[in-house]
């Protein structure tokens, strides 16, 4: 089975206005609403390629009820714990005024749903794959991540893990199985500028030495750059084609490495599913369909 958990889980309000003006009534001109997280993202896009998955996290009041409800509505097993005080986020994305959203503060989570989800991985084996993705919501403890993957080291699941810095760093040393930076993050955990695709490369080695088995590197408009386990590392540009909506393509770039590897087995195979994910979905007014990867793929030189 594939689980994936989003910590603070959201409805995503997507509006279109037509000649925004502050400080005055503005009326949509287009609108959608849409569950949002980013291990949600990934639980859609397994869906759309085939593969059953659990989505695990936490809801809260009667947007955490509508989140669940769209969730199994797209045909994604809900195993989300009820969190009594507060309510889940509603995130307000303006189409119109590129990369303008006011997202929402989501319900405070106890010790004890902690200890909930724990309870819920106790049934991990070595059949299964988790996925770790996004922020910790700031009534959690920080280190949510490395407790996860310290707890069920032995159960032998692959682990994806697509979080930024410390998040990121402070799990290597259990070994992920996966995990997804994009170029700009590594530039922020080393400290460094990366300019070229051999410097991104250099750098991503950096992580895998430091306990990472896979590193796949997002670079945007750049195309990708995996740094695999068994010492290869496959470089491929971006696809042709319009961006349309970049959020998510990062998500659905993990998601698809990991359905191209577990129905091949094949690293190169599984590298290049990612990028047609993750590009599909940019190409796409939202998550990318098995038609829309499969005719990206196609166009990949590989």
């Amino acid at each position: 089975m594939l689980y994936t958990v989003t910590f603070n889980p959201s409805l995503d309000y997507i509006v279109g206005v037509e000649n925004f003006r502050l400080g005055r009534t503005n009326r949509t001109a287009e609108e959608l609403i849409l569950p949002g997280g980013k291990g949600i993202n990934v639980s859609i896009v397994l869906k759309n390629l085939g593969f059953e998955t659990t989505a695990l996290g936490f809801t809260a009041g009667f947007v955490g009820e509508e989140i669940k409800r769209r969730v199994e509505e797209l045909g994604i097993i809900s195993h989300f714990i009820d969190v009594e005080e507060g309510v889940s986020r509603i995130n307000v994305k303006l189409k119109s005024i590129e990369g303008t959203e006011i997202n929402g503060m989501g319900p405070k989570i106890s010790e004890e749903k902690v200890e909930q989800l724990m309870q819920q991985l106790e049934t991990l084996t070595s059949e299964d794959c988790l996925f770790l993705s996004g922020s910790i919501p700031p009534s959690m403890p920080d280190d949510m991540y490395s407790r996860i993957m310290k707890r069920f080291q032995d159960k032998g699941c692959r682990i994806v893990v697509d979080a930024a810095k410390d998040l990121l760093l402070n799990v290597l040393a259990y070994h992920p199985f996966l995990i997804k930076p994009n170029n700009h993050e590594l530039e922020e955990i080393f400290g460094v500028e990366l300019n070229t695709r051999e410097s991104v490369i250099e750098y991503g080695r950096k992580l895998q030495q430091m306990g990472a088995v896979n590193v796949l590197i997002s670079m945007a408009g750049d195309g990708a750059v995996l740094i695999a386990e068994d010492g290869e590392v496959y470089s491929s540009p971006a696809p042709e084609g319009t961006v349309v909506n970049a959020v998510g393509a990062g998500d659905s770039m993990a998601a698809g490495f990991m359905a191209g590897f577990l129905s091949s087995g094949e690293y190169k195979k599984a590298f290049y599913m990612g990028i047609a994910c993750g590009s599909a979905s940019a190409f796409s007014d939202y998550l990318a369909t098995e038609e829309e990867v499969l005719e990206v793929l196609q166009s990949l030189q590989y």
